[in-house]
């Protein structure tokens, strides 16, 4: 399944999970639960969500290296300041957060474990390629900035 590595954009995985986890709401009852203040939650994810994925954006501009996931070959540096400190993966956890949040909205058991979902695919597809890649450019910075700060959270 090599060839799904870095194939598929994150932000293209996060809509198709969003539209399944919408789709598994809308059709299948067998999943129904009642969680409780499921607005909040939402407002809560969206925003934290939001801050969390925005960040790690705003600390790659800052270094000025790539931002597309898709040609990690471009990166020009290990950043590792801000949001860098405490997970290696920003933007993912960002989109993962979205995901669980819109999955405990729409109240369906099937929806908030397609976010857990979308964490496979990501780690098996996108971010151990990605790790491999910036391994092979930035050595053992790289490999020293993995043993210093988690994957996720």
């Amino acid at each position: 399944m090599r060839f799904l590595e870095l194939k598929v954009p994150p932000v293209a995985l996060f809509i198709l999970v969003f539209v399944a986890s919408y789709f598994s709401a809308q059709h299948l009852s067998v999943g129904a639960i009642v969680l409780p203040y499921k607005i909040i939650v939402l407002v809560i994810g969206i925003a934290l969500s939001g801050v969390v994925g925005l960040s790690g954006i705003w600390e790659f501009r800052k270094q000025e290296t790539t931002v597309n996931p898709i040609k990690v070959e471009t990166a020009s540096a290990v950043v590792d300041s801000g949001i860098f400190g405490y997970t290696r993966n920003p933007m993912y956890l960002g989109l993962f957060i979205l995901l669980f949040c819109l999955g405990y909205f729409f109240q369906n058991l099937f929806s908030v474990l397609l976010s857990f979902v979308f964490v496979i695919y990501m780690n098996q597809f996108q971010i151990k390629p990605e790790e491999r890649a910036l391994e092979q450019l930035f050595g053992a910075e790289y490999v020293d900035y993995k043993q210093k700060v988690r994957r996720w959270i």
